[in-house]
């Protein structure tokens, strides 16, 4: 897999931060977890449900030789996730998201989370235009 950086741009792979001073084509010659600088999500950005899942799975993705407590908090909040959404494409993306997790296929898995974001904010703008008579 040939990548291609901009002068400046970090990309995490296996764990490992390399940030390049010049615009640089790097060609990955065997099976890495890498994500782009682009592709990563800050603490800060994490303020849905759905973005804290995807910020769960990239701290397995960045840090694979430590998942233990990455994936027990992925498991407690998939299931918390699960458990409380009632959208059926929803839950059948989560299930998917849980196989590829399962599977380590991480970078798939955070594909599959951002794939999901547009319907998470879809049930998030019609939870807020219910009003609070009509809810009761």
């Amino acid at each position: 897999m040939k990548i291609s950086l901009r002068a400046g741009e970090r990309i995490y792979i296996n764990g490992a931060v390399l940030r390049v001073d010049r615009k640089v084509s790097v060609e990955l010659v065997n099976d890495v977890m890498f994500l782009l600088e682009g592709q990563i999500m800050q603490a800060s950005d994490a303020t849905t449900a759905l973005r804290q899942l995807y910020f769960i799975v990239q701290l397995m993705l960045m840090n694979p030789t430590d998942v233990r407590d990455a994936a027990a908090l992925y498991a407690q909040h998939h299931a918390a996730l699960c458990a409380v959404c009632e959208s059926r494409e929803m839950l059948d993306g989560l299930g998917v998201v849980d196989e590829l997790v399962s599977a380590t296929r991480y970078f798939e898995a955070l594909k599959r989370i951002r794939a999901l974001f547009p319907v998470e904010q879809a049930i998030l703008a019609g939870a807020a235009t219910v009003s609070p008579f009509e809810a009761a």
